[in-house]
């Protein structure tokens, strides 16, 4: 988009003379001419423009040359680069200064940056219990109501409703993590006739017969960096929606179901019994506690293992691994097997984007970040990188769920994810990120520490409710 380059011209003040003339008074000089008008003002291109309308108002320069600052945990060259990109087409339409930082320490930078009172601008918050914890304190600024029903009525209902805390929202939905995707090396099923399980005991069986066979049916890392956990707290989520059900999930996450809970307890039991078994896991760093989760890709890509859970981002983690995702590539992807209940429970996640400081250069970023033209840049910038990177074709790493955008935009691997999120059956958010940070954090820490082995489950679980 090309900007009108702005020019401000202050009308001129004049005074008015009163000359007394006689007529007929040869003596009298002759009067002065009248001044010239003074130019008038070049109209401001954002004249007509609502005050409410900040995106519009940055998009006819109203703010250029000023800055933004964004922080968020992204940082590969796919990722940061393709956000990155995102922010450059803004810049250039916009004149705003947009600038991103990202950091694998993201969370504990994120919280000393608020306690010293330097925050970002903005910040990309994967965790909705972060974004209320932050409302609670002060430290986050409500969105505006305008960009607030802007975004919503291009999301679907309820998008942005874990943002909401006493009826006003604090963060707005960026991007949407499909969870419950089962990830495949194409080339061990088809030359041992495997088929994708339809339920979790399903799933078991095959994993037995893959060990049978001398091949590893599992790779699984939890290690993140200061977010070391997490994975591990997935494999819980799903395994609560499954085994156990929504409503029990629902009050899990409210905390009106400890973790202490015997339903819960089971429900991790069962995960480390599978992961124990002899010869179930690959884990490149020795054990599972570990190895970085993204180090999975290139193993699932070599055949060291066959199977492992994780969200649609990972996509991006083929990259380096130098494998390509569908069903004619080396990694096949499927939905992750239900508990067999003719239910089709979904796990979601995605980042969110909150401000810190309340300028209009901020809400018009917010605004077309959250935007169809934005998440279509995003998605666009980041599938050209994914295929530079993997080839042509590559999934992307990156999804939205705006209504609004080109579905285009997608291939078809990720389109076959949008199917999955429109037949989920129930869907529910990222129950670690809905909690309270301090829950959250017990969550990571103790959840490794019984899947190291150094706490049973009943001892770590009670550690997390003690922590909440």
């Amino acid at each position: 988009m090309k900007r009108t380059k702005l020019r401000f011209a202050a009308p001129l003040a004049a005074l008015g003379l009163v000359i007394a003339a006689c007529a007929g008074d040869a003596d009298e000089p002759a009067a002065s001419p009248a001044p010239a008008p003074a130019p008038a003002a070049e109209a401001n291109p954002w004249d007509d423009i609502p005050e409410e309308d900040i995106l519009g108002r940055a998009l006819a320069g109203a703010y250029e040359g000023r800055s933004v600052s964004v922080f968020g945990s992204e940082r590969s060259e796919v990722e940061a680069g393709a956000f990155n990109d995102t922010l450059a087409l803004f810049r250039e339409a916009t004149g705003i200064n947009a600038v991103y930082t990202g950091s694998a320490d993201f969370e504990p930078q994120l919280n000393v940056m608020i306690q010293g009172n330097n925050p970002p601008d903005m910040a990309l918050i994967p965790q909705p219990g972060g974004v209320r914890g932050f409302a609670a304190a002060g430290s986050v600024l409500a969105v505006p109501a305008a960009i607030v029903e802007r975004t919503n009525a291009q999301f679907p209902a309820g998008t942005n409703d874990p943002y909401v805390v006493d009826g006003s929202t604090y963060a707005l939905r960026y991007k949407t993590d499909l969870k419950s995707i089962l990830w495949y090396n194409n080339a061990i099923f088809a030359d041992n006739g495997y088929e994708i399980p339809d339920s979790w005991d399903a799933l078991k069986a095959l994993s037995a017969t893959m060990i049978a066979d001398g091949i590893t049916p599992w790779c699984v890392g939890i290690e993140s960096g200061g977010a070391t956990g997490w994975p591990f707290t997935d494999w819980m989520e799903e395994m609560v929606l499954r085994l156990v059900d929504e409503n029990v999930y629902d009050q899990w996450t409210a905390g009106d179901v400890t973790f202490s809970d015997p339903r819960i307890v089971e429900v991790a039991e069962e995960i480390l019994s599978v992961w124990n078994t002899p010869g179930m896991v690959y884990a490149s760093g020795g054990t599972i506690a570990a190895t970085p989760f993204g180090a999975n890709a290139e193993p699932l890509v070599n055949g060291q293992c066959a199977m492992h859970r994780q969200a649609q981002f990972f996509a991006s983690f083929f990259d380096s691994a130098g494998g390509t995702i569908g069903p004619d590539g080396d990694v096949g992807v499927a939905y992750f097997p239900a508990g067999g209940d003719g239910r089709s429970p979904v796990l979601t996640a995605g980042n969110s984007v909150a401000a810190f400081r309340d300028a209009p250069e901020v809400w018009a970023l917010m605004t077309w970040l959250t935007d169809a033209e934005g998440q279509e840049a995003r998605q666009r910038a980041q599938a050209t990188r994914a295929a530079a990177a993997s080839g042509p074709g590559a999934a992307s790493g990156f999804m939205s769920s705006n209504a609004n955008l080109d579905p285009s935009v997608f291939n078809p691997v990720e389109r076959t994810w949008y199917e999955t999120l429109a037949s989920a059956s129930p869907a529910r958010f990222d129950a670690s990120d809905l909690m309270v940070p301090a829950r959250n954090r017990a969550f990571w820490d103790e959840g490794t520490a019984a899947v190291n082995g150094d706490k049973s489950v009943a001892d770590a679980f009670a550690a997390i409710d003690a922590a909440s």
